[in-house]
């Protein structure tokens, strides 16, 4: 059975043939791990800066802004349906930018995926408003959205992938973890620059103009990411698979789609890991996008409360995500994402029922809890996610998973959330929506093979 789970992963070689000697070339790649690493960081962080930086604004002031209504409620519904329209486009996103990257490299598909949602997001910021333009200013918003979703679909499995496949042995999760800080990096980089904004242009001045320059500062930051991604090499891994089906006397011919391939191969697995990440996803977006216009407009809690929250637990998760990482290459991922897992799940109702107590601190110390249990599920699942599939279907594989578990279990998160609090009054229900979704993760994880040992060059 193609999906049966061995301890040298999908794909090896032959139980009599010998292992080849690393080359000269991908042990030099191996050298340049920190730098290709830290590369893969530096994009990640800036195309969820720009990610964050809607899904902020739109908590805000893109409602009234772009879909004015009476109904305070129908304005943010509408303005988070423009955030969900971004996880839409995400898995054509994946099919484009996984197949760029399985064919053609890494590199390659990273810089286009920065490109585009450097584009995309500068676009925002230079839209006119429903005032100016009419139904025109809706539709060019949302098409822009569409592009930043196609640009994150490729996005995270080539980081994660540029940084494991040029990890030293036994260093996978710790490299492939890096770029994994990235999220709640451009979150707290998207908060350090919307609360001075915010401060200096007031409410009003931010609604009215300022809210635009968080979006226009993406250029200096996309030009930066551009520099940083072209200085590294490929992945020696992809290098060395596509040397080897060139050598191949006759290719499959659905090695030419690697979707195709992986739906017809490992339908199992993409779902079973779209199902362990889908968790983490919820947590994340209901903390740092829904709960940041639930808690001010529903719950009266001051705006800058809840962004300080949250930016404190993203830091406090990025300060653990290394050693959970390392832990995870000496233990096993499974060990430390069931915890993380478990954790969220009993954490889940405790950390949004906080928000009725309406007290900074409280709130502060219950979100820096539930997104450090976060951090031991997102940590290791960069490395994991890889390893259950082969290296000529590996970006496919790896985005496809995570790209579904956002879309399903973050992007519309915001939007379910708001029809649940609409129908009761209440952050509890918050709580056990997300731990239903954790829930979830701890079963399929449950349902997967460890893959620490997997041998990762095939």
């Amino acid at each position: 059975m193609p999906e049966s789970p061995s301890k040298t992963g999908p794909e090896t070689v032959g139980p009599g043939a010998a292992a080849s000697p690393p080359s000269a070339e991908k042990t030099a790649a191996r050298t340049e791990a920190p730098r290709v690493a830290a590369a893969s960081l530096v994009g990640t962080t800036i195309e969820y800066y720009d990610f964050a930086v809607y899904g902020t604004a739109s908590a805000l002031v893109l409602g009234p802004a772009f879909f004015p209504s009476g109904n305070p409620t129908l304005s943010s519904l509408a303005a988070f349906l423009t955030f969900a329209a971004a996880f839409l486009s995400r898995p054509l996103g994946v099919v484009l930018f996984g197949t760029i990257g399985d064919r053609l490299g890494r590199r390659q598909a990273l810089v286009a995926s920065l490109l585009l949602m450097g584009v995309a997001t500068v676009g925002v910021g230079l839209l006119p408003t429903y005032e100016t333009a009419g139904l025109l200013a809706p539709v060019l918003l949302v098409t822009l959205r569409l592009l930043q979703g196609l640009s994150m679909g490729g996005e995270w499995g080539g980081a994660v992938l540029l940084a494991a496949e040029h990890a030293p042995p036994g260093r996978r999760a710790l490299y492939a973890s890096v770029p994994q800080a990235g999220p709640s990096l451009g979150f707290l980089l998207s908060s350090a620059v919307i609360l001075p904004t915010l401060h200096i242009a007031g409410r009003d001045g931010f609604a009215d103009w300022a809210w635009r320059i968080p979006f226009l500062l993406s250029t200096v930051l996309v030009v930066i990411g551009l520099w940083v991604r072209t200085t590294v090499s490929e992945s020696p891994v992809f290098r060395d698979a596509a040397h080897r089906t060139a050598q191949a006397p006759a290719p499959a011919p659905e090695s030419r789609f690697p979707l195709a391939t992986l739906l017809k191969r490992y339908p199992g697995r993409l779902l079973l890991g779209t199902g362990a990440a889908i968790g983490g996803s919820a947590v994340y977006y209901l903390t740092i996008v829904y709960s940041l216009s639930y808690g001010p407009k529903q719950l009266g809690i001051p705006q800058n409360t809840m962004l300080t929250a949250a930016s404190i637990g993203a830091a406090a998760g990025i300060a653990i995500t290394l050693p959970v990482a390392k832990l995870s290459d000496r233990i096993g991922r499974r060990p430390v994402m069931l915890t993380g897992a478990v954790g969220c799940v009993l954490w889940a109702v405790p950390m949004y029922a906080s928000l009725s107590s309406r007290d900074a601190w409280l709130i502060t110390g219950a979100y820096t809890v539930g997104l450090m249990l976060l951090a031991l599920m997102f940590s290791p699942v960069a490395a994991f996610l890889p390893e259950l599939f082969p290296a000529r279907l590996r970006y496919t594989g790896a985005s496809a998973a995570f790209i579904l578990a956002n879309t399903l279990g973050g992007g519309f998160a915001p939007l379910v959330a708001t029809w649940l609090n609409s129908r009761w009054d209440s952050p509890l229900v918050l709580g056990f929506y997300t731990g239903a979704l954790c829930l979830l993760s701890l079963l399929c994880l449950l349902a997967l093979p460890e893959t620490r040992d997997h041998e990762f060059d095939t």
